[in-house]
């Protein structure tokens, strides 16, 4: 636990009074879980806060409290703040053009636990060995003698579960289940949070999610696999749900996969590319990642990158290949 960084934020966090909160494009559990919990701890210790995000949520994540708090950027044109705050974001791009709102260069406040991390901050709090910024937020609440409630508790909860693969996942540690459990004491009904999150497909999407995965490819005998998504296909479905999880789930319960990737083009930008690639722990899947610009953990990372995707399709997985030998 890196105790001086984090020291460093929670002074910087009693400091300033007006903070903007925002996360990486295309939010997920942990990104909002460790907002919304972030949001709460300033609320309860008086200070004003707004959450301002380039992506809107998933729908399957409207349940989370204090979600409709939530702001897109298009919505704003100018806020006042004196601390900016990212969280679960490896480089502030990947927070959208929300630092566009920064126009007066006031400082940040980063709080992460990717490992390509490139503490992009004025004071950089980055825990790779964490299993999430939700675990990390759960810690300032201990630190700080912050109480948790009923809200701070499921928001937190959802991210930790989710990061964690429901607590599946090699990043689950002691200090994980603790927090867990600490949450558990507001009554939290879990199974209700683990169907929302994950089994709320509608008929439609579990039709187009069947057709995905018969297109799954299988190639270095096997210990690698893929498979692509291109635009007009969700286009012409209407995808009411984020399948991407589910894809490489199935994908990644393959026997003797060690690594598995989802090419999805991305809706609306022509020639923009997003592989996510997810591996069973033997494989550093972040290096591939970076390779091309992207980043995350040894066993889960991604990228977006402009190009057709025959032809990064063809650049990752060769990438990939060469790194298995």
């Amino acid at each position: 636990m890196d105790k001086i960084s984090q020291e460093k934020v929670v002074a910087a966090i009693k400091r300033h009074k007006r903070f903007l909160i925002t996360t990486h494009t295309s939010p997920e559990g942990d990104a909002l879980g460790s907002e919304l919990g972030f949001y709460c701890l300033l609320k309860k210790m008086n200070k004003q806060a707004f959450i301002v995000n380039q992506d809107p949520y998933p729908q399957e994540l409207s349940f989370l409290p204090k979600a409709g708090c939530i702001k897109l950027y298009k919505e704003i044109k100018k806020i006042s703040f004196d601390c900016m705050v990212a969280l679960d974001c490896s480089h502030l791009s990947r927070a959208g053009e929300v630092y566009r709102l920064n126009r007066e260069n006031r400082p940040v406040i980063n709080i992460d636990h990717h490992i390509s991390n490139n503490n992009f901050g004025e004071y950089n709090w980055v825990e790779p060995h964490l299993s999430s910024a939700s675990e990390m937020v759960y810690l300032l609440y201990k630190e700080m003698g912050v109480p948790f409630d009923r809200e701070s508790a499921l928001s937190l909860y959802v991210g930790i579960m989710t990061d964690t693969g429901s607590f599946r996942y090699s990043n689950t540690l002691e200090l994980t289940h603790k927090a867990a459990a600490e949450f558990m004491r507001f009554g939290l009904d879990v199974n209700r949070v683990y169907r929302d999150i994950y089994e709320n497909i509608s008929f439609s999407d579990m039709q187009l999610l069947i057709k995905i995965l018969a297109g799954v490819v299988r190639v270095k005998n096997g210990r690698v696999a893929y498979v692509s998504v291109p635009a007009k296909l969700l286009k012409s479905k209407k995808v009411s749900f984020d399948l991407s999880e589910h894809i490489l789930g199935f994908m990644r319960a393959i026997k003797d996969t060690q690594v598995v990737v989802l090419f999805k083009e991305n809706i609306g930008v022509k020639n923009e590319i997003r592989f996510n690639l997810r591996s069973n722990g033997s494989f550093d899947v972040n290096k591939i990642a970076r390779h091309f610009g992207g980043g995350g953990h040894k066993s889960a990372a991604g990228c977006t990158i402009k190009g057709r995707l025959t032809d990064i399709r063809s650049k990752v997985i060769s990438r990939i290949i060469e790194s298995l030998r």
